[in-house]
Order: C-alpha cells, then sequence, then structure tokens
C-alpha cells in the first residue's frame, strides 16, 4: 500500500469516521483489508468533479465516485445556490431517473435533500426519458432539475444531469456557480439528507399523453403516416427508459405496426444483452437489426438507456440493413424538416438549426439551400440549449443535434430527444415510401445534389488517474507539435478552442473564436477536411473526429466514391492518432 499519497490516507480515514454510515466505513475497510491499491487510488485521488453538466463516475464508495455522499453534496450545493438565486420564492425542481442500477434510490435521495431545504420537488414515479425530464421542468414551472442517469455509459457507472429553469443542463454562469456552492461543502455534516416528505409530489403517468401529444402536434405530414400505417418498424430500448414512452408515441402517431425487440425490453442497469449500451456500437444494435431482416422492416430503431439518443438501421440498395452514423442520421432528419417546411411554406420567421463543431457540414449545406440560418455550438446539446434560450421567440427553432446520435425537431425541451427523434425518422421514412423512395435512397439524393461526405469517429479509452494524465499529455503533445499536414494534405488552419483562437498556416494571422473556452483541437485543411481531437467531458475517453467531402456524380460511384474517401479518412486519422 505504498503508492497511497498523504492527500488519499486523509481522506480515507474521514470516510472511515462516524460521519459515514456503518454500510460505507465497511466498504472502505474492506478495500484496505484486501489491499486494493489501485482501486483505493482510483476512488480517492481526487472529488468526483460537479462538472459543468453534472456528475458521471463509477459507482462504489470514495470520493471519486458516485455514491449517496457524492450526489448528496451535489444536491446540497444546488440548492445552496438556488436558494440565494431566488430569495423568497417558491422554489420548485423536477427529479426522475433512468434504468441504471441505484438510480431510482439516487433520485428518492437527491428529492429528499432537496425537500429538506424547502424545496418543492417533482418526483418521476417511474424510470423516464431525460427528455421528459426537460419538459417536466417547462411544464411545471420548475427553477431546476436533476436526472439520474449516465447515459450510454456501462453498466458500472452512473451519472447525475442538472437542469436550469429552461429545460436545459446548465451553462455559463450558473454552471460554475454551481460548482462553487457544491465545492464550498466542507463536510457530509452539512449535507441535509433528512427531507419534509410533504414537500415531494409524485409525478405518475398523467404526464405521459402531455408529453405525447405536444410532440405529436409537431407532424409535418401525419397523411403519410396514415397512408403508411402498416410500415413496419423495429424497436428497441436496449433495456432502458424508451420502453415507456417510445411505443406510445409511435403509435399515437398512427403507426401500427411497431415490433419491439423482446429481449431488450425490460429496464435492467445490467444491460444483460450488451457491453454499451450505446446505439453507436454495431453490437448494442445487433438484436435489433437481427430482428429487422427477419421481419424485412422499414426502418429500425434502438435508444440509449435514458433515450436521449437514437441509432437506426435501414435497407441499402443491395437490400442488406445497414447502420447510418450519427451525422446521416442528423442530415436526413434536418433534410426532411426543411425540406418539407419549404414545400408546404411552414418554415415560419427567421428560421434556423444548429450543430456542434464538429457535426457534419453537410447540415450547414442543406439549411444554406433552403436560406435558412444554421448556427454551431461547442459539444454538448446545452450549448444548443441555450442558444434556443438566447434566442426566444426572435427567431424558430426547426431542428439540430449532435454526431453522437441525439438530435431535436422542435423546440418542446431543451435536451436531446429519442422519443421525439423516433417519430420523426418513423414519419419521415413513411414520407418517402409514399413518394416511391428508402432512406437510404434519400440519403444518396442529398449526397449527390449536397456533397458526398464520409466521416469517422475513433475513440480511445484511458480509466483512471493514469489515463487522465494521458489524455492531458496527447493534448498538449498535439499543441506542442502542431501538424503541417494530414494524409499528405496541407493543413490551412487550426483552431484551438482553448485559447479562444484560429491560426491561419500560411500567414500565421490569428483570429479570435467566439465560443466558450473548450479543450478542443480541429485541423481544416486545403481541401476543407476537418479533423478534431477532443477529451470526452463525460467518459474517460479522447476522441478523435474526421470528415471529408467528394463529389458524387452518379449514385452508381457511391461504393467505389466511398471507399476512396474511407482511405482518405484512414490516411488522416493515422498521421493525428498513430
Amino acid at each position: 500500500m505504498g503508492n497511497l499519497d498523504k492527500d488519499i490516507l486523509e481522506k480515507i480515514d474521514d470516510w472511515l469516521s462516524s460521519s459515514y454510515d456503518e454500510e460505507t466505513r465497511a466498504s472502505v475497510q474492506k478495500l484496505i483489508d484486501d489491499q486494493a491499491e489501485t482501486e483505493l487510488i482510483d476512488s480517492f485521488y481526487k472529488d468526483l468533479e460537479f462538472g459543468t453538466g453534472g456528475l458521471r463516475g463509477i459507482m462504489g464508495v470514495g470520493s471519486n465516485r458516485m455514491n449517496k455522499y457524492t450526489i448528496g453534496k451535489a444536491t446540497q450545493g444546488l440548492s445552496n445556490y438556488l436558494i440565494k438565486q431566488f430569495p423568497n420564492q417558491e422554489i420548485k425542481v423536477a427529479v426522475s431517473y433512468d434504468s441504471r442500477n441505484n438510480s431510482q434510490s439516487f433520485g428518492q435521495l437527491v428529492a429528499q435533500v432537496f425537500a429538506a431545504n424547502g424545496i418543492k420537488v417533482y418526483l418521476f414515479n417511474e424510470l423516464r426519458p431525460t427528455p421528459m425530464l426537460s419538459f417536466a421542468i417547462r411544464h411545471f414551472g420548475c427553477k431546476s432539475g436533476v436526472m439520474l442517469t449516465a447515459s450510454h455509459n456501462p453498466k458500472e457507472y452512473n451519472g447525475y444531469k442538472a437542469y436550469w429553469n429552461d429545460g436545459s443542463q446548465l451553462t455559463a454562469p450558473h454552471d460554475k456557480n454551481v460548482i462553487d456552492e457544491v465545492n464550498a461543502i466542507a463536510s457530509v455534516k452539512d449535507i441535509r439528507f433528512e427531507g419534509n416528505t410533504q414537500n415531494i409530489i409524485p409525478v405518475g403517468e398523467e404526464i405521459d399523453p402531455i408529453y405525447i401529444e405536444a410532440n405529436k402536434a409537431l407532424s409535418i405530414h401525419p397523411e403519410a403516416v396514415q397512408a403508411q400505417k402498416d410500415l413496419k418498424i423495429v424497436y428497441s430500448p436496449i433495456h432502458g427508459t424508451g420502453i415507456t414512452i417510445v411505443p406510445k408515441m409511435l403509435a399515437s402517431w398512427g403507426f401500427e405496426n411497431v415490433t419491439v425487440v423482446t429481449e431488450q425490453a425490460t429496464p435492467d442497469g445490467n444491460f444483460p444483452t450488451v457491453i454499451y449500451p450505446n446505439p453507436e456500437e454495431e453490437d448494442a444494435m445487433a438484436l435489433a437489426k437481427k430482428k429487422g431482416e427477419e421481419i424485412d422492416a422499414d426502418l429500425v430503431l434502438a435508444t440509449d438507456p435514458d433515450a436521449d439518443r437514437v441509432g437506426i438501421a435501414v435497407k441499402n440498395s443491395q437490400g442488406q440493413f445497414q447502420l447510418l452514423n450519427g451525422n446521416q442520421i442528423g442530415s436526413l432528419l434536418i433534410y426532411y424538416v426543411l425540406s418539407a417546411k419549404s414545400d408546404l411554406k411552414q418554415l415560419g420567421n427567421n428560421p434556423y438549426i444548429v450543430k456542434t463543431i464538429v457535426t457534419s457540414n453537410l447540415q450547414a449545406d442543406i439549411a444554406n439551400h433552403y436560406h435558412v440560418a444554421h448556427y454551431e455550438t461547442l459539444t454538448g446539446f446545452k450549448y444548443i440549449g441555450e442558444l434556443m434560450t438566447k434566442l426566444g421567440d426572435s427567431a424558430q427553432y426547426l431542428a439540430g443535434g449532435e454526431e453522437s446520435y441525439g438530435y431535436l425537431v422542435g423546440d418542446l425541451v431543451r435536451d436531446k430527444d429519442a422519443p421525439n427523434s423516433c417519430a420523426f425518422l418513423a414519419e419521415m421514412t413513411a414520407y418517402f415510401k409514399s413518394k416511391g423512395k428508402t432512406v437510404y435512397e434519400v440519403l444518396l439524393d442529398i449526397y449527390q445534389e449536397f456533397g458526398c461526405y464520409q466521416e469517422k469517429l475513433i475513440s480511445l479509452t484511458k480509466k483512471g488517474k493514469a489515463g487522465a494524465e494521458e489524455i492531458q499529455a496527447m493534448m498538449a503533445g498535439l499543441r506542442q507539435n502542431l501538424p503541417t499536414t494530414l494524409g499528405g494534405i496541407e493543413v490551412k488552419e487550426i483552431r484551438d478552442y482553448e485559447l479562444s483562437q484560429t491560426t491561419d498556416m500560411k500567414t500565421g494571422r490569428k483570429s479570435e473564436i467566439t465560443l466558450p473556452k473548450s479543450d478542443v483541437l480541429q485541423f481544416i485543411t486545403v481541401d476543407g477536411d476537418v479533423i478534431s481531437a477532443r477529451p470526452s467531458g463525460t467518459e474517460p475517453k479522447i476522441k478523435f473526429y474526421c470528415s471529408v467531402k467528394g463529389t458524387l456524380h452518379d449514385k452508381s460511384d457511391y461504393l467505389s466514391l466511398q471507399n476512396t474517401l474511407e482511405e482518405k479518412v484512414d490516411r488522416m486519422m493515422k498521421d493525428i492518432v498513430g
């Protein structure tokens, strides 16, 4: 146990004190008795950071783990901030949770702490999707909200997403101010765990039809749904919250032929059929895709545990089911919404879409074609939500999202919304089928009209203290040795969002980036290719994104052009990732 430094030992001693319950002390003592040195270091080398989006970490005892004390501390800090921000006002918050192990008990704990601070809590009776928490905040007139979820992380994780009164996750200045309040709590004795249960109001199924009907009102082509009501749809909630809403949503819109993947239908925090319950992963989509093949489906859908992300599979030109990536799904949604509303002259006043800085520029190309404004934000849907709130009624948000499979059509919530996206993806499929086209054929139409984009994401997982240091070193190394070429192509421009500056590589001229600071590097080549390097804010990963573009003269050339672009992407990625 010689590698435990003084600070770690002091924290361990504190967690063995009577300030913590007997079960917690026993768990810490067991780690000591088992001489689990690495586990002790990772559990206590730092405090689990209440970051700009809340908490996310492995469940267990210790200051760097998700447990009743780290969650209690976060909630006490948020309560303190709310009381300061809204003096002499009734403060209401909403609390919900997903299917992860301990999510329900953590949700009840959060409600108790809020209640103990004199705050009224709308606590969901049962698990519900994250976007419904965002919806509930606005519906009930809350000042804040908390969702207990680790989204698509492995089963060992849980998380705590904190929201503001607009239904968006915390952004400046509230995010930093709440962090300060959390860090100001010196002892677990300062956490009020015992609440007044009269301050806790249960939220039941009565909110479901309100949310569903509000979404249904956004439908653009309900007649296409009626004409294609037998559209064959396969849906998997991947053991998560989507099962509570997505089938109801699709039925409400008029789809009568939805097959749920039974092996993944029951909410289960152990995620028994997958390792990563993430629709970005082929393995997570495998059962849904297989069911799609069995019934010859028109559309295959799968949502992550808290149902804010959705992946899809469609039949390609060879009749085989193919997974689409997040950029393709988002681009199809934006194309459908903008083209359909343009045809119906329903684009509205000052319409706009939003994408993040690592999302395909194809979406900007589509927006330009329809004379719709497009905005870019940092990665994280909270920045899209923040922009929606900032623009308010002065402009009309139509659609937007992230390459990481999170989208939103319409402005009912301020977060990515998989039930909403599932309904629109189904409507889109029905509409184009009524026109004699498959989704895949429409994607090729888009590539032929706007340019054929090829994207790739490489995620490197680096766990624990050593992993965090390695990720920092990788970003520092990139900044110290900025590449002048990538895959043999000259780098024209470098954008460093941490330094808030763009550098022209030929002239050396620097210009300001007006977005908030973020640890992201982007390299733009003379061909217009974009490579981005970014440590994840929610996982122990560093991510590298690449996007290139070619010209598709004829749809029959797509596969050969795709291979050419893939080779280009691989050459560029090799130069930056190794």
